[in-house]
């Protein structure tokens, strides 16, 4: 499998909400009392452009380019640029302040559905995944902020294009299966070279297996679903002309660093009070 081709075969993103002490507290939410997860759309996906490059003509985000953006147009063909991932500039929209959201991502092996709880922590993640990724959740925290209030659903301040940028897969092979999954995951984001979120995995309020476990008993889990497991504290808003770097590390082994660039949105959108 190629660094991206699983984001061609995903059929949704799972998202982890409030799983570290610290974010919920800087938001100033409640701790839930059970797991709680939201959905991502898989058009949302982005990869990084090509090393050098600041701008790109045409992305793609599965049958439909981003140039939908600037256009209108419905892309005829498929571009080649899907065999190698969906580089696209991070899009901001007008009118919304963007926060970044760290996480690390699983990436599903095999079918997982109704796990028993009593098996949430016998679970052996390293059987039930291919791999891992970095990941952002990017989140129209304004608008979230106003549905919220207001009780109405805020699946579009998760969904905007671009609103999901993701590294290649890190496949199995790459992480020492000798140690403990839950614990050993360190995982930065810079922006503008100046440190902004600083994870430690061993700090998530719901392991990965209990992640695994409650999320099958709601819907099932398939291959190549993307299962992001929740930031840490430190998230923060993002303007055009922003570099963002993403690291990871499993074992004090680096697995993975990622750059993306913001670019204002294109196209009639403008944020509007509900």
């Amino acid at each position: 499998m190629s660094g991206y081709e699983y984001i061609q075969k995903a059929s949704k993103i799972m998202c982890i909400g409030r799983n570290y002490a610290a974010h919920i507290k800087e938001l100033n939410n409640t701790t839930p009392k059970q797991p709680f997860f939201f959905l991502k759309p898989t058009s949302s996906i982005i990869t990084p452009l090509p090393q050098g490059q600041t701008a790109i003509t045409k992305p793609a985000s599965n049958l439909i380019s981003q140039d939908i953006l600037k256009s209108g147009n419905l892309l005829k063909t498929t571009p080649s640029v899907l065999k190698k991932g969906n580089p696209s500039p991070i899009y901001l929209p007008k009118g919304i302040k963007t926060h970044h959201e760290l996480e690390i991502a699983l990436v599903i092996k095999q079918k997982l559905s109704n796990i028993p709880p009593s098996e949430a922590e016998n679970i052996d993640v390293f059987k039930c995944i291919k791999g891992v990724s970095l990941s952002l959740d990017l989140t129209a925290r304004n608008l979230q902020d106003e549905a919220k209030k207001k009780g109405l659903p805020w699946s579009i301040g998760k969904g905007f294009d671009t609103f999901c940028p993701l590294g290649p897969l890190v496949p199995l092979t790459k992480l020492d299966q000798q140690v403990d999954f839950q614990t050993n995951f360190k995982f930065k984001l810079f922006v503008n070279d100046q440190l902004k979120q600083d994870g430690d995995s061993s700090m998530m309020l719901t392991s990965f297996s209990k992640i695994l476990q409650y999320v099958s008993n709601v819907m099932v889990l398939e291959e190549d679903d993307i299962v992001l497991t929740g930031t840490p504290s430190g998230v923060g808003e993002l303007h055009p002309g922003d570099r963002l770097k993403l690291e990871m590390c499993f074992a004090g082994k680096k697995l993975s660093e990622v750059e993306f660039v913001c670019e204002q949105r294109p196209g009639p959108y403008v944020y509007k009070e509900t």
